[in-house]
C-alpha cells in the first residue's frame, strides 16, 4: 500500500495521495501531487499538506487595452473583464507599427488564418451558470498583424534563473529558433548565470546551429543561479548592449525580478519588450494551467516511487519512503496518537505487510523544527530553507516500531529529488515548451510587455505578471480534487476532527477550514 504526504498537486491519473491547500482557481496539477500522479498502486494513502492562501486583492470592472486595437466594455458586456497587458506603444506612443514578416514566412505560408485577431481573449473560468457575469479574461497568444520591430533590428537576449526543471533547454531553443525561422531574427544573446550575468557574468551568442539539439540535454545551457536581481544594473547593462527584448525563464521570484526590469525600462523610456516564460517544477503557478517539465518530473518521480514500492512488499513489514518536491507544504496532520500517521502506518502493516509513504519536502516542517535545530533563513531566491522531513520521518517511523510497538520493520529511503530536476524533457513538455516560447517571440514582436505566457483553460495567453506572482496555486481540502484522491487511495485525511466535521457549514467557515495552517515559517 502506498501512503503519501505530499503537497499541493492535481493528477489524471490514478494518483497516490497528496495534502494541499486552498485554491481560488480550478485544481490544477501541483508538485506535492507529484506523487499522486507518479504513483500507480492499489493501496495507497496521502497526506495532504497546506500552503496558507493569500486573498485576492478587488479587481476592476475592466482592465483597459493600451494596445491600438482597443477591447472596450459597456453595460451589454455583462461583466466581462479584460486583465490586459502592457504595449510599448503606452509610453511610446510614436512607436511605428510594420507589417508582419511572417505572412512571407514558408511555415506559414498554408495557414488560412496567420494572425490572432486583436479581439480574442481567453475566459478564465469555463464553469458558468445562467446569469453569471462572463468574468476575467486574457489576450490569446500568437501573431499579431503588425509587430513595433524590425527583424535586422532586434537585440534580443535569453536568461535563465532559478533551481533546474526539465524543458529549460527546449525553451532556450525554440526562442532562438522561433525568432530566426518565422521573424527573420539573428541577433539572440545568451546571459550566463542567472540575473547577475547581466553585469558579472560572460554571454554566449545563441544560434540555430548552436541550440540545435540542447533540448535533448538536462539543465540549463545557459547555466543558472538564484538570487543576484539588481533592476538599475540589469537595466543598465540592457540599455548599454542595445538590447530590446528579454526573454526570462524562471520562477515566482524570477517573475517578480521581470516585472521590475520592465517598470525600470518603462520608468527609462527604453523600446525594450520584457517577457517571463513561467518555470517551476512544483507546478504551482497561478492561472496557468500547468507549467513546464511537470510531465516529466512526475514520469520520473514514479520510478523512484516504483522502486520503493518494490523494496517494501518484497520483505516483511516493509516501508517505503519517498520524499519529493513541494516546498511550500503545510499541513495540520497529527503523527502520534489514536487516527494518527502512525497508527495507520501500523494498520496498514497488519492488513497488507508493507506501506509506501510519499511525501514533499516541505511537510511536517513544524514536527522537524521540534526535534532539530530550526532554520528561519531563506535561499538567495527568498526561498525559505527547509530541514530534512524524510530523514525525520523515517526516524519517527523506527523509533515507533522499535521502541514503542517493539516490532521489527524493514525501512527504506529514497530521495530522487535531484535526480528529478536534471532530466531532459519528454516529448511532451518538448511540445508545450515550443508554445511558451513561439507564444513569447509573437508577443513580444507584436510590442506586448511585461507579461508572461501559458496556457488557461487550454488555449494559450499574455498574463500580466502580477497576475502569476501574486499568489501560490494550491488544492483546496474541501474540493472535490482532494476528495476523489483519498476516495482512490482508500486513506483518511489524517486532519484533526474539529477540521473534518463541517456537515452543514457556511461559506465563511468553509474558507476558515481552508486557511488553517500551521504556519511556523
Amino acid at each position: 500500500m502506498e501512503l503519501s504526504l505530499s503537497s499541493s498537486l492535481h493528477s489524471t491519473t490514478p494518483a497516490s495521495f497528496y495534502l494541499s491547500t486552498n485554491s481560488t482557481s480550478p485544481p490544477r496539477q501541483n508538485l506535492g501531487l507529484f506523487s499522486a500522479a507518479a504513483s500507480n498502486f492499489s493501496s495507497r494513502v496521502l497526506l495532504k499538506f497546506n500552503k496558507s492562501s493569500i486573498l485576492r486583492q478587488p479587481r476592476p470592472v475592466i482592465v483597459k487595452s493600451q494596445s491600438s486595437s482597443e477591447i472596450t466594455n459597456d453595460n451589454d458586456d455583462h461583466g466581462f473583464v479584460l486583465e490586459d497587458v502592457p504595449h510599448l506603444t503606452s509610453f511610446l506612443p510614436d512607436l511605428p507599427p510594420y507589417p508582419n514578416p511572417l505572412k512571407y514566412s514558408q511555415a506559414y505560408a498554408i495557414v488560412k488564418n496567420t494572425f490572432v485577431s486583436p479581439e480574442d481573449v481567453v475566459a478564465q473560468q469555463i464553469v458558468v451558470q445562467k446569469g453569471s457575469p462572463r468574468g476575467i479574461h486574457f489576450r490569446r497568444a500568437g501573431p499579431r498583424e503588425k509587430v513595433y520591430f524590425k527583424p535586422e533590428q532586434v537585440h534580443a537576449c535569453i536568461v535563465t534563473c532559478g533551481g533546474l526543471c526539465p524543458g529549460i533547454n527546449t525553451v532556450i531553443r525554440e526562442i532562438v529558433c522561433g525568432l530566426h525561422n518565422m521573424y527573420g531574427v539573428d541577433d539572440v544573446l545568451g546571459i550566463q548565470g542567472g540575473y547577475r550575468g547581466f553585469y558579472s557574468q560572460n554571454t554566449i551568442k545563441l544560434t540555430p546551429k548552436l541550440v540545435n539539439d540542447i533540448h535533448k540535454r538536462g539543465g540549463t545551457f545557459l547555466q543558472t543561479s538564484r538570487g543576484g536581481h539588481d533592476t538599475k544594473k540589469i537595466v543598465d547593462n540592457i540599455q548599454d548592449r542595445g538590447i530590446n527584448q528579454v526573454y526570462i525563464i524562471g520562477g515566482d521570484g524570477t517573475h517578480k525580478g521581470a516585472a521590475a526590469i520592465s517598470k525600470e525600462v518603462e520608468k527609462r523610456g527604453l523600446q525594450v519588450a520584457v517577457v517571463g516564460i513561467p518555470k517551476t517544477i512544483d507546478n504551482d503557478i497561478a492561472v496557468i494551467d500547468k507549467s513546464f517539465g511537470f510531465d516529466t518530473a512526475v514520469e520520473e518521480a514514479q520510478r523512484a516511487i516504483n522502486a520503493a514500492h518494490v523494496e517494501a512488499e518484497c520483505v516483511a513489514n516493509g516501508v517505503g519512503i519517498v520524499k519529493l518536491m513541494g516546498r511550500y507544504s503545510e499541513s495540520p496532520f497529527y503523527l502520534e496518537g489514536q487516527g494518527g500517521l502512525l497508527e495507520y502506518v501500523e494498520q496498514r502493516l497488519k492488513e497488507n505487510g508493507h506501506v509506501l509513504i510519499v511525501l514533499a519536502e516541505g511537510a511536517g516542517q513544524e514536527y522537524v523544527s521540534q526535534s532539530a535545530q530550526a532554520v528561519n533563513g531563506t535561499d538567495a531566491s527568498g526561498n525559505r530553507l527547509l530541514l530534512d522531513v524524510g530523514l525525520w520521518l523515517t526516524q519517527e517511523v523506527k523509533d515507533h516500531f522499535t521502541n514503542v510497538r517493539k516490532m521489527e520493520i524493514n525501512l527504506k529511503y529514497i530521495d530522487p529529488t535531484y535526480m528529478i530536476r536534471a532530466i531532459p524533457s519528454n516529448a511532451y513538455d518538448n511540445i508545450y515548451c515550443t508554445l511558451l516560447a513561439q507564444s513569447a517571440v509573437h508577443g513580444t514582436m507584436a510590442g506586448y510587455t511585461g507579461f508572461t505566457v501559458g496556457p488557461v483553460n487550454s488555449r494559450h495567453a499574455y498574463i500580466p505578471i502580477n497576475r502569476v506572482t501574486e499568489k501560490t496555486n494550491t488544492v483546496r481540502l474541501t474540493d472535490r480534487m482532494w476528495a476523489r484522491l483519498l476516495a482512490s487511495t482508500n486513506q483518511p485525511s489524517f486532519l484533526q476532527k474539529c477540521e473534518i466535521v463541517r456537515e452543514r457549514a457556511d461559506k465563511e467557515t468553509m474558507e476558515v477550514i481552508d486557511d488553517m495552517r500551521i504556519t511556523s515559517i
